[in-house]
């Protein structure tokens, strides 16, 4: 068994950037590359994680939609990496492999929180559909809006850009959030003050511009194109396409 190597994570984007990201960690670099090639082969991201005796960071920040691991190979207490693995995935859905056809292994991974497990002896087109159904339900029950290349987790108050993390405070992510909900239709001023700071008057202060200042600062900056554009007359919108728009 050979170990990961680097203190990075190693993200795959041959998959365009809406395709579900899958965090996947395999103490084995040979088989954790052939599962990851197979999950690029259906149209999926994937994303090598580092192992977590190398620091956690690179877990904690990934915007995973769904995390696959395998804690069996050189853990002396797989039952502690599920349950750590579980409190980092959240809600998202986890999937446990074992490389052997073990009851024993797959009773362990549930009782820690997996949502499913299974042993991986030659199985992949089993596993990959595992893998699939997991997040077809997953879309289904997560309180997930998004448009593009945006991603907003309404759950977790997470959000993604191009699979890269953004942090936003509590005013920010709403006020994304409200403009999300109705990509590439303006909301006016009146509109997200109502929805936003729950006023029914204009307080006469610049309290939306500035905050929309502060988001398009994180949303649109370093990216190719903004999102967030000031429609004359209507107040703002956020594009799902690089359009052309005013502002």
């Amino acid at each position: 068994m050979e170990s990961s190597a680097g203190t990075a994570s190693e993200t795959l984007y041959a998959a365009p950037h809406a395709a579900p990201l899958v965090a996947l960690f395999h103490p084995d670099t040979a088989r954790a590359a052939q599962f990851a090639a197979a999950i690029v082969a259906e149209g999926w991201r994937v994303e090598r994680l580092v192992p977590p005796a190398a620091g956690l960071r690179p877990w904690l920040d990934s915007c995973f939609d769904m995390l696959v691991l395998n804690p069996f190979l050189g853990w002396q207490e797989p039952a502690e990496f599920v349950r750590l693995a579980r409190s980092i995935a959240g809600r998202r859905p986890m999937l446990v492999l074992s490389d052997r056809d073990s009851v024993a292994d797959r009773l362990l991974a549930l009782r820690g929180g997996a949502d499913d497990a299974a042993g991986w002896t030659g199985n992949l087109p089993e596993i990959l559909a595992r893998i699939a159904g997991l997040l077809r339900r997953a879309r289904l029950t997560a309180g997930q809006i998004g448009a593009g290349e945006l991603r907003i987790d309404l759950i977790d108050r997470r959000v993604e850009r191009a699979g890269r993390l953004i942090r936003l405070p509590l005013r920010e992510f709403d006020l994304l959030a409200n403009l999300a909900r109705v990509p590439d239709r303006p909301m006016s001023r009146d509109a997200l003050l109502r929805a936003v700071w729950r006023l029914d008057f204009d307080p006469g202060t610049n309290r939306v511009e500035v905050h929309m200042s502060r988001l398009r600062a994180k949303v649109d900056r370093g990216f190719a194109w903004p999102m967030l554009w000031t429609v004359k007359g209507q107040g703002y919108a956020l594009r799902s396409r690089p359009d052309q728009g005013s502002d």
